[in-house]
């Protein structure tokens, strides 16, 4: 059942990634969007992302979950030396939940939209870069139990160039995932257009903050060339994001919107696969070569049993009316309107 359970957080983690993070993408590609298409913009998202924004969080809070009741250790040092950027994680997701819900469902059109625009568009950005700065700083070996003062504890945890660069990273990563996502929303080759040179330019953002996640890494001790290019799997992974990257802007040349998204989505599994699998099950590094495991700090037997049953009874409910919501979003509108 332990492995069950180790299935379900990854898993989950991975969809926070891909939904998630298209979510977060859409405001991220809005802050970076010129006055004059801002409106069309807007209303493109918000007929991309309208179907699965408010369940997109569903994924994160069954990762808290687990982790809370399955991996306490973990969850309580996470919480303790990195509540700084998971507090600033979690407010920038109610700032951005309160924005777009206000702005997008108002009664009134008044001067509070200039108010809301922004908070939307920079929370998104804030929010995704916490959470990468959080996933870095759970593997850079920075977290210092034995810390004797606060900013050993609780800043130079997280803030380092590492953590920032994954940071970036995991932005471009949601800016680039959003943009393939609404390049088959638009309703017109102008629009389309400019999402597909927002795809490129995220692409190339990505590039280039993967580039400063290795340059990082030499820096910072981390043996982040080994986790990924020091095992069979690593190199396959890579591989396959490689080519399907190279696929994906081929099918985009020949106007197949749809194909597309899967290979985003799987670009963005490959990675996490590839840097998960090196170092599993040390879900957290900490400083002086310790570690906090999936295995070795589980719950207890009867507990993890219990979760991997109520995780698998919930699947039976969850799946199903969340596929639904998608189908039913994605059917065309009926016009009622008579003459």
């Amino acid at each position: 059942m332990l492995y069950v359970v180790i299935i379900y957080l990854w898993t989950a983690i991975l969809l926070y990634l891909l939904l998630g993070g298209a979510d977060f993408g859409a405001g991220i590609i809005e802050l970076f969007t010129s006055n004059a298409n801002k409106i069309q913009t807007r209303k493109t998202l918000y007929e991309a992302i309208g179907p699965i924004w408010e369940a997109n969080h569903m994924w994160l809070i069954i990762a808290i979950v687990i982790l809370f009741v399955g991996f306490p250790t973990i969850y309580s040092t996470m919480s303790v030396y990195l509540h700084i950027p998971l507090t600033i994680m979690l407010l920038g997701i109610i700032a951005r939940g309160t924005a777009f819900t206000f702005r997008h469902y108002d009664a009134v059109q008044d001067d509070m939209q200039e108010i809301y625009n922004p908070i939307f568009a920079y929370s998104s950005f804030i929010t995704p870069f916490f959470l990468g700065i959080i996933a870095g700083s759970a593997v850079s070996g920075h977290i210092d139990p034995k810390a004797e003062n606060f900013m050993d504890a609780y800043i130079f945890s997280w803030l380092h160039w590492f953590s920032v660069s994954v940071g970036l990273f995991t932005v471009s990563i949601c800016g680039f995932l959003a943009a393939v996502f609404l390049i088959g929303e638009t309703d017109n080759q102008h629009d389309r257009k400019r999402f597909e040179l927002k795809a490129k330019a995220f692409n190339i953002a990505a590039v280039i903050c993967g580039i400063l996640v290795f340059i990082s890494a030499l820096i910072d001790g981390i043996p982040l060339i080994d986790w990924v290019f020091g095992n069979a799997i690593g190199i396959i992974a890579i591989s396959a994001a490689t080519l399907s990257l190279v696929l994906l802007w081929y099918l985009l040349y020949k106007g197949k919107s749809k194909i597309i998204r899967v290979l985003a989505g799987f670009q963005v599994t490959m990675i996490l696969l590839t840097t998960t699998y090196r170092h599993y099950p040390n879900i957290v590094i900490l400083k002086n070569g310790g570690y906090l495991s999936l295995i070795e700090h589980s719950g207890h037997e009867k507990t993890m049993q219990a979760l991997a049953l109520a995780l698998l009874i919930g699947s039976i409910f969850i799946l199903p009316a969340l596929f639904y919501l998608i189908y039913s979003f994605q059917k065309k509108k009926v016009d009622y309107a008579t003459d």
